[in-house]
């Protein structure tokens, strides 16, 4: 696909840790650079330290995070990115300054986009409740126990939050965030 600038001036935060899994980061980042926006790798852990992703159950490469989420804010960004991996949300759910990014980010009425496990961490922000989701399909009995309506679809969009099942569906989940970036 050739390069346009559609999301020309626009700011995304992909938030994660160790255990992502790698694929669902690189391809959300990759997608939304191409269409022009600037995306910005933020963590608990601190600016210029490795984040470990995984490809399934195997070690794949490491990422250098781009800002300290102490160091960030909502205001600086337009839409968040939320990717999977099992360890990599289970781990950001014990991160208070995790959570309280994820839930400014509802607060501001500014998109969010989670796929596969990244879902989990909208449990802890409280913003599911009455909400329609997808998910990993593990993640199905805790997100309707937090209220919920878990569907096995590609891609859910309900309001600003865009989530999916699987690495199979990112284009689908590209295709979602694309067009809460660029509404009509």
């Amino acid at each position: 696909m050739a390069q346009d600038k559609a999301l020309a001036g626009k700011q995304v935060a992909i938030l994660m840790t160790d255990g992502v899994e790698q694929v669902e980061y690189t391809g959300p980042r990759g997608f939304l650079e191409q269409h022009g926006a600037q995306v910005t790798l933020v963590s608990p852990k601190g600016q210029g330290e490795e984040i470990q992703g995984f490809d399934h159950l195997d070690h794949g490469a490491k990422f250098k995070v781009e800002r300290d989420v102490r160091d960030a804010r909502p205001g600086d960004f337009d839409a968040l990115v939320l990717p999977g991996g099992v360890a990599n949300p289970d781990q950001l759910r014990l991160s208070t300054e995790a959570i309280t990014f994820i839930r400014e980010f509802a607060r501001e009425d500014k998109p969010i986009a989670a796929i596969c496990h990244g879902p989990w961490t909208l449990i802890d922000a409280d913003i599911v409740k009455g909400k329609r989701v997808t998910s990993w399909p593990t993640l199905r009995t805790d997100l309707t126990n937090a209220g919920a309506q878990w569907s096995d679809e590609q891609v859910v969009v309900d309001g600003k939050l865009v989530t999916s099942r699987k690495p199979d569906d990112i284009p689908a989940f590209n295709a979602a965030i694309l067009e809460q970036l660029t509404p009509a």
